[in-house]
């Protein structure tokens, strides 16, 4: 499995957090329509990610549900198919929710790890900052943490606006439920 050290954020100034953003970025920034379908499954979070018609990643991840950074774990399998293997894990195993969103990705290799900075518009909840801190194999998990202590001073997210779960546990709260 890969690992992160995961932050999310409610942005409270998109245009200024944004130019920040730009001033770390190491590129360009790359914008993406995504739709993240989760199923249920016993153990952490199973879901589904559709790029494109003919591209998406089958996503298993974990990591704890807890304000600031923390240690998420992942493995990633690419599908040409992603709406044949949707249809078939949703019989399977069911459907637990779905994410629609717009995500603005930025690369950075500041602070001493290579970090991406995701500026997310999602449907039904609003915008949202999260930072990803890649970890090497191996590498102690307080090097992401202080990379993404760092990258949030210089992102100015204020405690107040951590978010400690994952977006789609926010639309089944808002929603009461799928």
């Amino acid at each position: 499995m890969s690992t992160n050290i995961e932050l999310k954020a409610r942005v409270i100034d998109w245009e200024r957090q944004r130019q920040l953003a730009i001033a770390l970025a190491d590129g360009a920034v790359v914008e993406i329509d995504q739709v993240d379908t989760f199923f249920a499954v016993p153990a952490g979070r199973l879901k589904l990610r559709q790029l494109a018609p003919d591209r998406g990643e089958l996503i298993f991840y974990q990591r704890p549900d807890q304000a600031g950074p923390k240690r998420s774990e992942y493995t990633v399998t690419v599908t040409d198919s992603p709406g044949s293997l949707c249809d078939t894990l949703a019989r399977a195993l069911g459907v637990s929710g779905e994410v629609r969103k717009r995500r603005w990705l930025f690369l950075s290799g500041k602070f001493g790890g290579q970090t991406r900075i995701h500026f997310d518009e999602v449907k039904g909840l609003g915008q949202f900052l999260e930072l990803e801190v890649m970890m090497a194999p191996g590498q102690p998990v307080e090097d992401g943490e202080r990379v993404a202590m760092l990258f949030r001073a210089a992102l100015d997210i204020r405690d107040e606006d951590l978010i400690e779960c994952a977006y789609v546990d926010l639309l089944t709260a808002y929603s009461g439920g799928i």
